[in-house]
Parts: structure tokens; sequence; C-alpha cells
């Protein structure tokens, strides 16, 4: 009996051996293993490094170039509005939007009511001033002979006085409304108050002329000898450009040409739907080409510099949406790296806005290379 329970307790012993013996072995095996890690897809190793120069990152002190939207509109300051005081009937126009005119010129020709209530009291005071003098002379006259009172003739003198100033009054009102004493008419000329462009028409042939309260403008003379550019600037934009920053300006019409321009006025309100000041450029226009509702393109020029890295445009390579430079990492290596790219600027210069520093040394050809190591 003791026997038989000996036996399991000898095979328990010699299958615990042969398991501590197994895993030794394990752990011997484990202990001669080599782990590596995997390859850098962004690091290549090339025979010949020399076959690719490199160039050196340079910082260059640079205008901040922002570059906005914008329409081309008169200059207010040089924006005359044509009105007239007497209401009426329009007979006849003699301007459309986009003429030129001179000063003096007639554009409008109207029947006024206005106008020819005007001349009736002035007929009125006229009458009433002749009736006023002939009274005031039988007075004096009467007067000297004794057959009248000196207040009698003092009345007449006032009444004469006051007949005197309703005509003065009731000529001027003619002259105010735009007419003539010396040529009574109910025709009146609507003329042109200053010489330039007609950039707004609100009247009509046979149209109605309005009093002016409640009337707008007839037409709006501009002289666009000097013209603005009003464009919509983003609010991260806003601190780079101030009152006096220089500008360029090119228009769709003229993609060749380019306007100088300055910065006039910056709104201090923003528009809540798109995020935008209006921005306002003075520009020359003796020349005319600058016509009022072009759209145009002004590039600003900050008053300051910032520094600026730059490096060959062949230098940064375009890949997946993303811009890539590649370093030199020794031992025949070169490593891939990201950058953030600014402005182009010039045709074969490029800004980097983040990842290379002034002085480091890059991959001349970035196409060249990458074309090469990926075969």
């Amino acid at each position: 009996m003791k026997r038989f329970l000996f036996l399991p307790a000898v095979i328990a012993a010699g299958s615990l051996f042969t398991s501590c013996t197994n895993s030794q072995k394990v752990l011997a095996d484990h202990e001669t293993v080599k782990v590596e890690s995997a390859a850098d897809p962004n690091v290549f190793s090339v025979e010949k490094p020399e076959e690719f120069p490199l160039v050196e990152a340079v910082a260059e002190r640079v205008h901040e170039d922002i570059q906005a939207n914008g329409v081309v509109a008169p200059d207010v300051s040089r924006t005359v509005p044509v009105m007239s005081l007497s209401s009426g009937r329009v007979l006849e126009i003699n301007a459309r939007v986009g003429d030129e005119v001179k000063k003096g010129q007639w554009l409008l020709r109207i029947h006024s009511s206005d106008l020819a209530g005007a001349y009736a009291d002035y007929q009125k005071a006229v009458s009433d001033e002749m009736l006023a003098r002939k009274t005031l002379d039988r007075s004096k006259e009467l007067l000297a002979h004794g057959a009248a009172a000196q207040k009698d003739a003092e009345i007449a003198e006032g009444a004469e006085e006051k007949a005197l100033i309703d005509v003065k009054n009731t000529a001027e009102k003619i002259r105010i409304l735009g007419g003539s004493v010396e040529h009574p008419t109910a025709i009146l000329d609507v003329t042109a108050p200053v010489s330039g462009t007609v950039v707004e028409q609100n009247i009509q042939a046979s149209g109605g002329v309005k009093s002016l309260d409640n009337s707008p403008n007839l037409f709006t003379i501009a002289d666009l000898s000097q013209v603005w550019i009003v464009c919509d600037l983003y609010e991260n934009n806003l601190s780079q450009v101030k009152v006096g920053d220089n500008a360029e300006v090119r228009l769709s019409a003229y993609p060749d040409r380019v306007f100088k321009a300055r910065v006039s006025n910056i709104s201090r309100v923003l528009d809540p739907a798109t995020r935008t000041a209006k921005v306002r450029l003075e520009v020359p226009n003796n020349s005319g080409v600058l016509r009022p509702g072009m759209f145009a393109t002004a590039h600003f020029f900050a008053q300051g510099t910032t520094e600026r890295i730059a490096l060959p445009a062949t230098a940064v390579l375009r890949l997946h949406d993303k811009d890539w430079i590649f370093r030199p990492a020794g031992d025949k290596q070169f490593r891939r790296e990201e950058v953030a790219s600014g402005a182009a600027a010039t045709e074969s210069r490029q800004y980097i806005i983040a990842g290379v520093k002034a002085g480091d040394r890059v991959v001349r050809n970035a196409l060249q290379f990458s074309a090469t190591v990926e075969k």
C-alpha cells in the first residue's frame, strides 16, 4: 500500500524538474535574441551624397504683404449732390450716368409750380410797393400844403418800407428757387454745380421732382481724378495694417498695371457676418482708367519689417498636401521633415514660416532627391 502512494509523488517531482529545465532553456534562448527597431520611413541613405548639393536658409527683413479684395468707389469728399429746391414735373433730361459734365451745364429741365407761385408773389409785392410809394408821395405833398397831418405821412412812409421789404424777399425767393426776376418763367433749368462725372441718377423723363426734404439727389457728380478702393480686411490681419501704409492695387481690367495707393482710413466697426473691417485706400486717377464699381485686389505693405526665413523654391517638395524638405542626417543619410510654407518671396524663392531656421542646410533640389531615393 505504501509503495503505490510513493510512486505518484516521484512522478510529480520528475514533472516539476522537467518543467524547470525547459523554462531555463527558454530563458537562455531569449538572452541570445536581438530586437531591432523598424527603419524610419523619413530617413534615406544614398551612396553619393555629393550628387545632391545643399543650400542654406537665410533670414530676410521684409515688409508684411497682405492681400484683400475691394471695389473702386468715388471719393466722397469730391462728390457733390445735384438737388432742386423747386418741386415740379420733368420736361427734359440732358445728362445720364457716366456722362462728363461742366460746371453750369444744364442737366434737367422742369416745370415748377413753386417757381410759378414765387413769381406771382413777387408781382403782387411789386404792385403793392408801387401803390405804397404813390400813397407816400401824396402824403408828403399834402403835408407840405398843410392839408395832412404828420402822423399820416409817417404811416405812409412805414407802408412803403414794408412794401420794399416784401419785394426784396420775394425776389430772393425766386433766386433761391433757381429763377430770375428779369426772366419770369415757371420753366426751371437745373445746372451742374461742379465739373465731373455723373455717377448717380435718381430721376427719369416725365417724372416728378419732390420738395427738398423728401426727395433723393437728382444726380450725383464726382471728381474722379482721385478715387477710393474700399477693401474688406479680415480681423486677424488688422494689427498688420495701419493708416499711412502703402499699398499696390491691381485691377482685373488691367492685370499688367500696378497702381500706387495709401491707406487713409480703417473702420472701427467689424461686419459681424464676414468678420471684416472696411479699409479705405486713396488712389490718384488722373488717367481716368479707374472707374467706380471695378473690382480690385490690394496688396498692403506695412511700414515696419518682419524677419522671414527664405529658401529656394526647388528646396521645398509639395507632397500629399504638405510641404517637405530634406536635411542631412550624417553617414550618407538625409531626413525628410515637414515645414510650413508662407507666401512666395519671388518666382524662385519661398518663405518658410516654421520648420527651418536661418543657417540650416537642406537639399537644393528636393524633387530630384525624392525621385532618386524612391526608385
